[in-house]
């Protein structure tokens, strides 16, 4: 490349400049109402308007060992009272809680008799940390210090806090080491990989370096788009999960192509045009089409969805700006030292390769039988795949039998909103949250009725109330403490009313059905002026499957016919398009179907340290769609532009499939390796989410890059035929690389004219950064 100090220079200084700038302006990050829809978000709307905080709430557990006779004497006990005065003052005294409430009377606290436990050993202490929610976890600390001084004060009773900044800080010390290990073990994982692929340290570091600036240009971007699409931290951990796929991926489909070509004798200038012209393709239409897949997500309406969308859709559109432009720079640049710092097994390989191809070796027994456009593929010894083209249509229908067999689970799929047994039982903090439970059911699953009127203290709103709080509890669904608070206008009631289950399974959803299907219309809604709505927990992880059950139909067919109309566009054959889409639909299905035989059922628990929640969390099944849909059709693209180049060289359809497969599955099998490892760190996380990410993103990338590309593919294109695409004129070998012509009158294999010795001395067998890994059969020794 001519200017390659340009490009290479430019990359590194819009890196740079790029995030200097979205360091200055900073990120637009999501609130907690931008996560709320439907009635939940209405709900949320009111209280906001009215003045209403959300802080932070916290219980403190005090139980005693043994069971009392009566409510009454369990409140007279001399130990229990002693330790009820001593929690309340310890908290009182940091001056970091509000709203103390207790069981009994106390100074400066608020006397609730709905604090004590029907298993009459139990009784809690609730407050709220004062100042903003979102800081409580900042300040949480001082108060759990005080509650731990009162428990070794009262060693013969349990006194535990849980609530949401204790629970926030426990979890997030917890999942941020997770991550913070994913985040250090991928990197090396991935590097020590292309190490075994490459052979050479220099060569290893191109796609990491080319990823890794993708990744962090497009932070800085993201902090321009986020004023309209504000993101979160979950948005981030995707950008770097896509940018590492794609950012490896297309620089192992570059720099094999390149290396490809140089072995064939072409200078490095033309190699890398060659590559240029179709590997780089490749990555054009791969990129655009991983685009569309992850902006199909806008189409939610869901603001966590739409941050994502956004961050991922631009790390993948720079990290093909950076395999277009400054990849071929640098190899440019680097020329040979590509393959500086071999490892020393690569060295021996390279030595014995160019051993075999010395002068003086016997050529009767190292020549070898090419075969117009093969170019290294012996088709006089077919392998696995050959054996399997001969009979493609038993292949396509067991192959593809055997996958949809594998779907069929994905018929009993059940989503449900992530909650608290998503987080591993064995922190403290979980058998706290358990016990608390267990003593005072539905305490920290409340759902939140706002009520709203002209003037909610008016006679008939509280009659209103009254019946519903007297409703609620005879269903028996719904328990005490029910609490009560009025705007300071008096226009809005928020009433928090403890519920049964554990917050998003059926009993939880039962009860939200019965509040908002039954006991509001009878109670709030026949008096004039007033009317509720339902937020809480329960409520908002039911509004937010209901829109996102709603919309995933308009993301899936949005997604599928633009990944068509860009496949038409570039191969230019309906046929193909649609066989490449569906079997993308197939892979999908295929891993839905293994994650329910997987986290539906207790199987395999032990396997990954986890217990099964009996349900996929909401919103995974949609994101691994988009993922999968858009890393898949890397590995399409590939294989299918190798293929086309076979065909067009004059090959018939049944070896240019075996061509194209045999060339393309070294760096498809590499790439995918790669993905499979770095999603298979998430499987060890502790949430039970991530571990179904983790799980369901690498068996699909498996299934994919194995079954999917190496078996059925091959067998329906050869189905396809001649079908697929009208004959074009055979190039010469220069403009197609290492295709050799065929007149387009004889189909069967040819054996090549004499060439004229190239301008540069092709590299010996097995010699470049891609011997031992990738390379396929040699031509057959006479």
């Amino acid at each position: 490349m001519r200017h390659r100090r340009l490009a290479i220079g430019g990359w590194i200084l819009g890196v740079v400049l790029v995030t200097l700038l979205g360091s200055l302006i900073g990120t637009s990050t999501l609130g907690d109402d931008d996560y709320s829809v439907g009635e939940d978000g209405r709900a949320q709307s009111t209280l906001d308007a009215h003045g209403f905080t959300s802080p932070a709430n916290e219980n403190v557990l005090i139980q005693r060992p043994a069971q009392a006779a009566s409510p009454e004497e369990l409140l007279a006990d001399p130990e229990l009272r002693a330790a009820l005065a001593d929690v309340a003052a310890r908290l009182d005294g940091t001056g970091e809680v509000t709203n103390l409430r207790a069981p009994i009377a106390l100074p400066g606290v608020e006397a609730n008799p709905g604090l004590v436990s029907t298993d009459r050993r139990s009784v809690m202490v609730t407050f709220e940390m004062r100042g903003d929610e979102d800081t409580a976890t900042d300040r949480i600390d001082p108060v759990l210090a005080a509650v731990a001084a009162a428990a070794d004060e009262h060693p013969g009773l349990l006194v535990e806090e849980v609530g949401e900044a204790s629970a926030d800080k426990a979890l997030g010390d917890t999942i941020g080491k997770d991550f913070k290990r994913a985040e250090l073990l991928a990197i090396p994982l991935t590097l020590g990989i292309l190490l075994a692929v490459f052979g050479a340290v220099v060569a290893a570091l191109v796609p990491v370096a080319l990823a890794l600036t993708a990744f962090v240009g497009a932070l800085g971007v993201v902090a321009f788009t986020s004023r309209l699409l504000p993101t979160d931290e979950t948005a981030t951990s995707v950008m770097l999960l896509i940018g590492l796929a794609v950012g490896v991926d297309y620089a192992l489909f570059y720099i094999r192509r390149e290396r490809e070509e140089r072995a064939a004798g072409h200078s490095p200038q033309r190699a890398l045009e060659i590559a240029a012209d179709t590997s780089g393709h490749a990555v054009l239409v791969s990129g655009l089409t991983v685009a569309v897949s992850m902006a199909g997500l806008l189409l939610t309406g869901l603001s966590v969805f739409s941050g994502i969308a956004g961050g991922t859709v631009i790390v993948v559109l720079i990290a093909v700006l950076g395999s277009l432009t400054v990849l071929p720079a640098v190899l440019s640049w680097l020329g040979d030292r590509v393959e500086l710092l071999r490892l020393p097994w690569h060295r021996r390989a390279d030595a014995r390769a160019a051993a075999a191809s010395a002068p003086g070796v016997d050529r009767k027994t190292t020549s070898t039988t090419s075969v117009a456009g093969t170019a290294g593929v012996d088709l006089t010894r077919p392998g696995l795949t050959g054996r399997l083209l001969r009979r493609p249509g038993i292949v396509a229908v067991v192959t593809g039998g055997l996958l949809i067999l594998l779907a069929v689970p994905a018929l009993g799929l059940r989503t449900v909103e992530p909650g608290m047994d998503d987080i591993p039982d064995d922190l403290p903090i979980m058998q706290t949250y358990d016990r608390v439970q267990a003593a005072f059911p539905g305490e920290q699953t409340a759902a939140v009725v706002v009520v709203s009127a002209a003037d909610v203290r008016a006679p008939q709103a509280v009659g209103a109330i009254d019946a519903l709080r007297e409703r609620a509890l005879a269903s028996g669904m719904m328990y005490e403490p029910i609490t009560t608070e009025i705007s300071a206008d008096g226009q809005v009631a928020k009433i928090s009313i403890p519920i049964a289950g554990e917050g998003t399974d059926n009993a939880s959803l039962r009860v939200l059905d019965t509040l908002r299907g039954e006991i509001i219309p009878s109670t709030i809604d026949p008096v004039s002026g007033m009317s509720a709505d339902v937020t809480g927990w329960t409520a908002g992880s039911a509004d937010f499957n209901a829109q996102l059950n709603g919309r995933t139909p308009l993301v899936i067919g949005f997604v599928l016919v633009l990944a068509f109309l860009l496949l038409l566009a570039a191969f230019r054959s309906a046929i193909v398009a649609a066989a490449a889409v569906a079997l993308n639909l197939l892979s999908v299905a295929a891993a839905y179907g293994l994650l329910v035989v997987v986290f539906q059922h207790h199987w395999a628990d032990g396997l990954l340290g986890y217990t099964s929640t009996g349900a996929i969390t909401n919103w995974l099944p949609l994101m691994l769609f988009v993922i999968l849909f858009g890393l898949s059709m890397d590995y399409q693209v590939f294989v299918l532009s190798r293929v086309r180049e076979a065909y067009d060289s004059g090959l018939p359809m049944r070896d240019a499939v075996l061509v194209g497969v045999r060339r393309s599955a070294g760096v498809v099998t590499s790439a995918a390796v790669i993905m499979v490892a770095v999603f298979s760190i998430f499987a060890t996380l502790s949430q039970v989410s991530m571990k179904q990410l983790g799980v369901g993103l690498g068996a699909a990338i498996l299934l994919d890059a194995t079954v999917i590309r190496v078996i059925l593919m091959p067998a329906v294109l050869t189905l396809i035929g001649e079908r697929a695409w009208r004959r074009r004129p055979v190039a010469d070998d220069d403009d197609r690389g290492t295709a050799v012509p065929v007149p387009a009158g004889d189909r069967r294999p040819q054996l090549p004219a004499q060439a004229p010795a190239p301008a540069v001395p092709p590299a010996p067998a097995g010699h470049g950064p891609f011997s031992g890994m990738g390379d396929f059969p040699r031509h057959r020794q006479d």
